[in-house]
């Protein structure tokens, strides 16, 4: 564990470096708001990542988990540049892949839009872009947790809410008592600091700006999810991007089928990492023929992922 000052943010950080390699490709994971921290990589996707040779970075985002927590700025700008001045702090200064959940997935595509020099590839689960058209549902949602309704009220409406659209398994006890833990912890952070109203208010991406991200994007959606539409749309914006569905699953895709987004993820920034300098320590004898090389892209499962038609 870490604590990493970016853009004037403690952070508390986790890095899981790839055992016995050097110079491997970053991949960087952004959790969700509100309810989120890095904790949902760090029992998921992290591990594997590292276990297949990537550098894995898994921050809390400023509010949440064990960073600190200010009382403003949490507009997707305030998360982009805490990300940028991260890579600085962490002495990355290559290309790294973004693995963005709910709204670590909006951060990790305005990363991308302001700063396309510092990523190699994007993976996006169950999110899109802040486009205006985003701005005006989360300002709807959180107008409605916040504003129209009594503070109990207000929690028991998110955690009803929540667990209806986000999860398979409403209606487990203790599935919906975990909710109802992460509904407290999320009415706190509003109580605390300006994020519900900041969130809806900051920038947007324009389509001509989504159009030139020329760096590769994955969408992946739960069948049941959120975002299905828009993500059809956002591929055929985008000029590389490829949308994955995970049957059977709605929001909560990257907790509750793990396993599916994982080998989808890791297909999918295996496919476009660069190639690092080999460690000498790790090169096989002269003698001894070299292991086969990996498929670096593998045939996803049939159904699974489809391209995106571009412009």
């Amino acid at each position: 564990m870490a604590r990493v000052l970016a853009n004037g943010v403690d952070h508390h950080v986790r890095r899981l470096p790839p055992g016995g390699r050097t110079g491997a490709p970053t991949v960087v994971f952004l959790h969700g708001a509100f309810i989120d921290s890095l904790a949902s990589y760090y029992f998921t996707l992290g591990p594997e990542f590292a276990a297949a040779g990537f550098d894995v970075v898994l921050y809390d985002l400023r509010g949440h988990g064990r960073s600190a927590r200010p009382a403003t700025g949490y507009a997707v700008e305030d998360f982009v540049a805490d990300l940028d001045a991260l890579l600085d702090a962490l002495d990355v200064h290559h290309p790294v892949h973004l693995v963005g959940n709910s709204f670590g997935g909006t951060v990790a595509l305005d990363f991308a839009v302001r700063h396309p020099h510092r990523v190699a590839s994007v993976t996006v689960v169950e999110s899109g872009p802040a486009t205006s058209e985003w701005a005006l549902t989360m300002a709807g949602a959180l107008k409605q947790a916040t504003e129209t309704l009594p503070e109990e009220e207000a929690l028991a409406w998110f955690v009803q809410e929540y667990g209806a659209v986000a999860s398979t398994r409403q209606g487990d006890p203790a599935h919906d008592a975990h909710i109802a833990r992460l509904g407290m912890a999320a009415g706190k952070l509003i109580a605390a600091t300006t994020i519900a109203q900041d969130i809806p208010a900051g920038r947007v991406l324009t389509e001509t700006q989504l159009r030139v991200l020329e760096r590769p994007v994955l969408l992946v959606n739960g069948a049941e999810g959120l975002v299905g539409p828009q993500s059809e749309r956002l591929a055929a914006l985008l000029p590389d991007c490829r949308v994955a569905v995970v049957p059977g699953q709605k929001h909560s895709v990257l907790v509750e089928a793990s396993d599916e987004v994982c080998e989808l993820a890791l297909d999918w920034v295996r496919s476009h990492a660069w190639s690092p300098a080999p460690d000498p320590a790790l090169e096989p004898a002269q003698d001894q023929a070299p292991d086969p090389a990996p498929d670096l892209v593998p045939d996803p499962a049939p159904g699974l992922v489809r391209d995106g038609a571009g412009p």
